[in-house]
């Protein structure tokens, strides 16, 4: 087995080495997950799962210095919001905990009809099959736990292939997994080429795909799958908020630098393009242009860091380019604006891109927030809905009327009153729509759609 070094988007240093699988490897795993699902005589009892998972929840506890620095250093998400993902972690896998107390079925009614008499019937859950996860880098431990730990709650077989750029802590939570008392077959971490992805998510054994990452890749994996495979995607967005003339400005600015700036934009519902009414917007732009600007930019582990590395030095590039497109177009730079390092790039604050811009049009994925004026909510919302895309969205206003006009009529799946798009809980349905995903996220919500509802209708003559 050949292996690859991982490492520290802030400096290139080697932080890890991990296995990369052969064509043959991620073939077998495949056939191994497919054999332990089809050995229904050694499925593993619901109780049994439960008391893995409490195992998991302790070994993750006792962990959560290390955990935080192994996500840190491959992610380049800062130290003190990598904690916030471990903890975060810990409390998805209590959240897969307490849901299979409500994984059930229910009484489907009988005896309405002659035909349907001396019956009675109920549905009841069952795992769907082989799970394939297919995870981004930018939340490395979460988005892990969140497709790994719902396979394993509801009894599916699940192959995790991490981002090649940050693939320990996936593995990391297969290992955790097996230290917990999980079997052999039940939970596999495999770090590939596109090929052996492909094949993962495409072969007639898998029967649930989760994946999360471009829409490009998303959507073209959905076209190969076999039939009758069940497909999650999470894409990215192009997250609106709209301020109206009467929003609270010194409680916002916080909410949309965090939303904006938080993991370097590195988010699929980051802040990034803001409506403001005109009668507001020089004062909403100058404080946000402040509060981007006093962000410490640096090193991940720092401490004090607020603002990473971007995941390659690529995306830095790829960011300087946009952003000075923009200002070419006629974008006004109020912060920001150029590279700090070849792996760091300034928080950026543009003011009233140009329509055509590509930061206007596409998700930037990196620390740049967009302000644009408006005079009419209504066009603003039509701006804001203008692309092919449906994720959170968001706005500000003291006025009940404008915020319910706002939920109404924006363009996404959730709308966030008073608060920045990027807010999330792992309980709550999450999900995209359009060219920005389909099915819906959230622990809860990933333990149903990973399972097949079975009925069973008994007749007897004294019912």
């Amino acid at each position: 087995m050949n292996t690859i070094d991982v490492t520290s988007p802030f400096d290139d240093r080697v932080v890890g080495t991990v296995p990369f699988s052969t064509q043959e490897e991620v073939e077998a795993a495949l056939d191994l997950a497919h054999a332990t699902f089809l050995d229904r005589k050694n499925w593993i009892p619901r109780h049994e799962r439960v008391e893995i998972l409490d195992k998991l929840v302790t070994i993750m506890s006792s962990q959560v210095e290390e955990l935080t620095i192994l996500c840190a250093s491959e992610g380049g998400k800062p130290y003190v919001d990598s904690k916030v993902e471990v903890l975060r972690a810990i409390n998805s896998v209590k959240l897969a905990i307490e849901h299979l107390g409500a994984y059930e079925g229910k009484e489907i009614p009988m005896g309405q009809t002659p035909t349907s008499a001396h019956r009675i019937a109920y549905t009841f859950k069952e795992p769907i099959g082989v799970a394939i996860a297919i995870s981004a880098f930018n939340h490395p431990m979460n988005l892990a736990i969140g497709q790994v730990i719902p396979a394993i709650a509801v009894g599916c077989p699940v192959i995790i292939r991490p981002a090649t750029q940050t693939p320990m802590s996936a593995l990391k939570v297969v290992e955790m997994l097996k230290e917990a008392g999980l079997p052999d077959g039940w939970a596999q971490g495999i770090v590939c080429d596109r090929h052996g992805s492909e094949y993962l998510a495409t072969s007639p054994k898998t029967s649930f795909l989760t994946f999360i990452g471009s829409a490009n890749v998303g959507w073209y994996l959905n076209s190969k799958v076999a039939p009758g495979t069940r497909v999650a995607l999470e894409h990215g967005g192009v997250a609106p908020v709209i301020v109206a003339a009467d929003a609270d400005i010194d409680a916002m600015i916080p909410d949309l630098a965090k939303g904006g700036f938080y993991h370097a934009g590195q988010v699929c519902i980051s802040v990034q393009r803001v409506f403001v009414h005109e009668s507001i917007c020089d004062e909403v732009a100058s404080k946000l242009a402040d509060a981007a600007s006093k962000l410490v930019v640096g090193d991940q582990l720092d401490p004090k860091t607020e603002v990473g590395p971007l995941v390659n030095n690529d995306e830095v590039n790829r960011v300087e380019e946009w952003v000075n497109e923009a200002v070419e177009k006629g974008a006004k730079v109020l912060t920001g604006g150029k590279r700090i390092s070849k792996s760091c790039y300034e928080p950026t604050v543009l003011l009233n891109p140009s329509d055509d811009a590509i930061v206007s049009n596409k998700e930037i994925f990196g620390p740049v927030v967009c302000i644009y004026t408006y005079n009419d909510i209504d066009e603003a919302i039509a701006k804001a809905n203008s692309l092919n895309v449906s994720f959170q969205a968001a706005v500000f206003s003291k006025n009940i009327d404008t915020c319910l006009k706002a939920v109404r009529e924006l363009n996404g799946t959730a709308v966030v009153v008073n608060d920045h798009t990027a807010f999330r809980v792992d309980w709550m349905p999450f999900g995209g729509a359009k060219e920005s995903g389909v099915g819906v996220g959230g622990v809860p919500h990933v333990m149903e759609e990973m399972s097949n509802e079975k009925m069973m209708i008994i007749k007897s003559p004294v019912l």
